[in-house]
């Protein structure tokens, strides 16, 4: 569980944002941030975004969710939000367990990502759910 990264302490409902405003969110992280990590998959080795893990009703978009564009591939399970003004990555839907969202932690208010130090890679590339 991460409480604090850098000087910015993580908050039970923390504020989120895309890059110019328009869309903004609060995440319920009661226990602080739990398991960050980045994914080695086609999509996200090219967003290159830190993300944390919390169930569907954690997030709440509180701004702008008619600015919000999705993306998905391959299964079609995954949809990854971005904001369809500056195109910041904010949030996705998980491939592995739907009832997820996977969140940018660079998008919280005050959050520098490069403060965490090293974090866990998913092995993206081969997916559970691609093995039949």
């Amino acid at each position: 569980m991460i409480s604090k990264i850098g000087n910015t302490e993580i908050q039970p409902y923390h504020k989120g944002s895309c890059h110019c405003g328009e869309v903004e969110f609060v995440v319920h992280l009661p226990n602080g941030i739990e398991d960050p990590r980045r994914c080695d998959c086609s999509m996200c080795r090219r967003k290159g975004a830190i993300a944390a893990y919390v169930t569907m009703s954690s997030l709440q978009i509180t701004k702008g969710a008619d600015k919000l564009s999705s993306y998905q591939f391959n299964t079609m399970t995954a949809k990854h939000y971005f904001c369809s003004i500056c195109g910041i990555y904010t949030h996705h839907q998980t491939r592995a367990n739907p009832d997820f969202f996977g969140f940018n932690l660079a998008c919280l208010e005050g959050v520098n990502p490069f403060e965490l130090g090293e974090v866990r890679v998913n092995d993206g590339i081969n997916h559970v759910s691609d093995k039949r």
